[in-house]
């Protein structure tokens, strides 16, 4: 009887030994992972800030394009831009072109731009 009573004990023990293990194992990489996918979406956010600021820089230092009429909006790489006051067409195509030229910018929508 006392045999058996040792070899519960150390089974016992070797289970939960082994199951905190696992248990640490799983609580470590959860909050790292979720980590991961935080400093992520902070890098996407910082990086279309960047994206924003520029191109309004840009557009405000450009000849010939309102850049004070045009707001300018980043979502994942995504430049959009749109104005309330009308441009001509000419200024729309020099708008969408500054825009590309910027690094990081994976595609340019000048929908919201108003034409004359």
């Amino acid at each position: 009887m006392k045999k058996f009573a040792i070899a519960a004990a150390t089974a016992t023990a070797l289970t939960l030994t082994m199951a905190n293990a696992a248990f640490a194992q799983q609580s470590t990489q959860a909050p790292m992972q979720l980590a991961a996918g935080e400093v992520t979406k902070a890098k996407e956010a910082t990086s279309d800030t960047w994206i924003t600021t520029k191109v309004k820089a840009d557009l405000m230092t450009e000849k010939g394009v309102p850049g004070s009429d045009i707001k300018v909006e980043t979502n994942k790489g995504v430049v959009s831009l749109s104005s309330d006051v009308a441009i001509t067409d000419a200024q729309k195509e020099m708008a969408v072109a500054i825009a590309k030229k910027i690094k990081g910018v994976q595609a340019v929508s000048a929908d919201g731009l108003k034409a004359e």
